[in-house]
């Protein structure tokens, strides 16, 4: 597989890390550089590293992840878009007395995990095509922290001017991409 065959397949694998970076960055507008390129190195790990797992568990558990992926993403940003949404719903009062779901460690690596299930598919097809699996993993990753980085600084100047509901927005985007997975597995298995 080529290089601009890789890229097009890390564009199409970092667009639900670009809608998850994007609420990040509305969420949190106020975020530091520092912040933000822990948050995008996470995104790109996970996403280089379920490929990689992916490749090399192959056809072990192809069948169970198959049937299985579409539904853990689902729940995962499910979760937790309906918590950022309650939470935006809350007074200020409220909100001041405890940290976004942003700031916990588990919903940051959940965000990932479920953004990154894609990846562990094209991983299993990569193993099945030889394709070269480290330097496709460096593309994809390099491709998701790029996006990553790019939506953060993108929310970041729009969270500014949408106000303090900005929770709502990005638990609704969490909710979408999680439907936007289970809807194109399930239609896909048709």
């Amino acid at each position: 597989m080529d290089f601009i065959t890789i890229v097009a397949v890390a564009l199409g694998l970092s667009f639900d890390t670009f809608a998850v970076s994007l609420s990040f960055g509305v969420v949190r507008n106020r975020i530091i550089f520092r912040d933000a390129i822990w948050f995008g190195l996470l995104m790109a790990f996970s996403q280089a590293g379920f490929l990689v797992l992916g490749y090399f568990l192959g056809s072990l558990v192809s069948n169970f992840m198959k049937a299985a992926d579409h539904w853990v993403a689902l729940v995962l940003l499910t979760i937790l878009g309906i918590r950022m949404i309650i939470a935006g719903l809350k007074k200020d009062e409220e909100k001041n007395e405890r940290s976004t779901d942003y700031d916990h460690p588990m919903s940051r690596l959940s965000m990932a995990i479920g953004t990154s299930i894609d990846a562990f598919a094209v991983g299993i097809s990569f193993a099945f095509l030889s394709i070269k699996i480290w330097y496709s993993a460096v593309i994809i990753g390099a491709v998701t922290f790029l996006a990553s980085m790019t939506a953060i600084r993108i929310g970041k100047s729009a969270g500014t001017r949408l106000g303090s509901k900005v929770e709502i927005i990005g638990g609704l985007i969490l909710i979408a991409i999680g439907l936007k997975i289970f809807i194109e597995h399930t239609l896909g298995a048709v």
